[in-house]
């Protein structure tokens, strides 16, 4: 058995069941397989679950895997498919909107690097084609030579070690474009001495007899199995069409320039009632997909964002720190439909979410200053008792048709309402500095005007101010389309 190959094992179990070869599988590939999994779900016990899934699918899978298959590479995918299909039922059971932080990955102190490689690094791996992938896994997950990679691969060890830098350099990329900025060495010593560590003693034999005999599978189990290989199909069947698109347009006689990238899976945090929890239960990623939804809401959680069912233009004034759309100009022609999106990275997720609406969309913002359209918003009567310094500790601002209400409030709160409802700048001219309470009411039968009358008394008659347009030069946000 030790000399076996892996897919020699896999025919064997395949063609007469052999519970010897199959356990053989098991025994060389449990540590790989735990320790994605742990990665992902950071819980030993789940993890432990995980395991006995994929190498489940394995048994059912081994007599139709292709002859050329790098199983530690198969296993790999596999196992990711599952941790992800396994989060995704575990945030969408859970509706609280806080939870105990999860166990930390892993107990040990661990070296500066891998504690920065650690939560982006199956991400990264996803990013990679199927072969690099498998390139990188036997050479940095199971250690082992180049000249072991080319055999394992079906090409020579000099292609073999082309083909393992090529991955590394994408794999760097990836990182830095997330903040993370580390040599070829550190990143590959990183990979090399932590991605993979010892599953739990027993496990084996669990697992073993589980895949072989059905005992000791939970309902649960059973159903991230049958999930997981919808999913696994699903991707295959993606791919394929992929390469038919590519070939097609590869033959064709036109340019296509194919801006956005689609993405139909649907992934754990794409859910109905989202919290702020999420944002750091799932691992970090920077990702814009199709929305599933109708209901726009957004959550945050310090630089963290996530948002279901939301325009691009939402996204990009979110992703540039703009509140107000009256702010923004752009000068690209904008996707239809809604989006859903989350950024929760360990530091930068806003740089994050603007490099992904490149990527994604080859739209970009830059701020600059330009003369245009305002409102000024400016002091008419001092005297005026609506605007009242705030006593209050506590601060609130509530906003319904035809009222805005505030308490311990400054005044760009005020304006910031003003200019999304009005749709136009909103310059405060007034001088006014410190907090306010304020309760202001106007009739709505006149709001579909671009500058309502009775808004314009109840600002005057109730806080004294005036509103009056002028043309300033302020900072604007402009999107425009990347080359």
């Amino acid at each position: 058995m030790l000399s076996s190959t892996d897919i020699d094992l896999v025919r064997e179990y395949a063609s007469s069941g052999s519970e010897e070869a199959f356990t053989a599988l098991v025994s060389r590939h449990i540590n790989l397989v735990y320790s994605v999994a742990l990665r992902a779900v950071r819980n030993p016990h789940q993890a432990e679950e995980i395991c006995q899934a994929v190498f489940i699918i394995l048994a059912r899978k081994a007599g139709r895997l292709p002859q050329g298959t790098v199983l530690s590479g198969w296993l790999y995918e596999a196992t990711r498919l599952t941790a992800a299909n396994y989060l995704r039922g575990e945030i969408r059971r859970s509706q609280r909107e806080q939870e105990a932080p999860l166990e930390s990955l892993l107990e040990q102190p661990e070296p500066d690097a891998w504690t920065q490689v650690a939560p982006l690094l199956d991400l990264a791996m996803a990013d990679l084609n199927e072969t690099d992938r498998n390139a990188v896994v036997l050479r940095f997950f199971e250690t082992k030579s180049f000249h072991e990679v080319g055999a394992s691969l079906g090409t020579s060890e000099d292609a073999a070690k082309m083909r393992v830098n090529r991955a590394v350099g994408k794999l760097r990329s990836f990182f830095t474009r997330r903040g993370v900025t580390l040599s070829a060495a550190a990143l590959c010593g990183a990979i090399s001495a932590h991605s993979v560590q010892a599953a739990p003693v027993g496990l084996v034999a669990s697992i073993s007899a589980a895949a072989l005999k059905g005992s000791a599978i939970t309902i649960s189990t059973l159903t991230l199995i049958k999930t997981t290989l919808k999913i696994m199909a699903w991707t295959k069947a993606k791919a394929a069409m992929v390469t038919g698109a590519g070939l097609l347009l590869a033959v064709g006689t036109a340019t296509v320039a194919v801006k956005q990238i689609v993405d139909n899976r649907t992934y754990p945090w794409q859910v109905r009632n989202i919290s702020s929890g999420i944002l750091n239960r799932v691992p970090p990623q920077v990702r814009i997909v199709s929305s599933k939804f109708t209901q726009s809401v957004s959550v945050s959680s310090k630089d963290k964002v996530l948002g279901i069912s939301h325009s691009i233009e939402a996204i990009l004034l979110m992703a540039y720190g703009e509140t107000s759309p009256s702010r923004m100009f752009s000068a690209a022609q904008l996707p239809k439909g809604k989006y859903d999106f989350i950024a929760n990275l360990p530091e930068k997720s806003h740089e994050g979410l603007q490099q992904e609406l490149k990527r994604k969309f080859g739209l970009s913002g830059s701020r600059q200053t330009r003369e245009t359209d305002v409102l000024r918003l400016t002091v008419k009567n001092p005297g005026a008792n609506g605007l009242r310094p705030s006593r209050s500790q506590n601060g609130s601002t509530t906003y319904n048709a035809g009222q805005f209400s505030c308490v311990n409030q400054p005044l760009s709160s005020l304006t910031s309402t003003l200019e999304n409802q009005l749709n136009i700048p909103v310059v405060d001219a007034t001088g006014l500095t410190g907090r306010f309470d304020i309760d202001l009411m106007w009739d709505r039968t006149d709001f579909q005007e671009p500058m309502p009358e009775t808004l314009k008394q109840a600002l005057l008659e109730e806080l004294g101010l005036e509103l009056t347009p002028a043309k300033e030069r302020i900072d604007i946000l402009v999107v425009q389309q990347s080359r």
